[in-house]
């Protein structure tokens, strides 16, 4: 809810809020705060050394969320190529995070959180993504 107040009251909205971004920008945060907790609760796990990659994932996840929700979250002045490239990188680390948590999500429900809500933030940088249109930047 913050983040929708603060978006709307940046002089350049003008309390235009593109609900679609500001659902994009809930997504990758929450993602990434599960992505880390993810990766914690696999550290603990009795055979660590099998979820190794899931750690990867996780943390690479993660990191990639932040940063698409910051260029997201950011209103003064635009670079739509920029913004379109994390969001898609967002989604991709989202799908791959999600389907290898999802093979262990049987056994760990952190797992299973994780891939659920990677899902979710996959779709809402797609959803935005989708609607986006760059235009081609302009030679020197």
């Amino acid at each position: 809810m913050l983040i929708r107040e603060m978006i709307a009251a940046h002089p350049h909205v003008r309390g235009e809020v593109d609900d679609v971004l500001v659902d994009c920008i809930d997504a990758c945060f929450d993602c990434a705060k599960t992505c880390a907790a993810c990766a914690d609760a696999c550290l603990g796990e009795a055979m660590v050394a099998d979820l190794t990659q899931c750690i990867r994932l996780d943390l690479d996840c993660a990191d990639l969320c932040v940063a698409a929700g910051a260029l997201a979250t950011r209103r003064t002045g635009h670079d739509d190529a920029v913004l379109k490239a994390a969001l898609e990188a967002c989604a991709l680390a989202c799908g791959a995070c999600a389907a290898e948590c999802e093979r262990h999500a049987e056994r760990h429900e952190h797992c299973r959180l994780c891939a659920e809500m990677c899902r979710t933030c996959e779709r809402a940088c797609e959803a935005v993504t989708s609607t986006m249109i760059v235009e081609p930047a302009l030679a020197h």
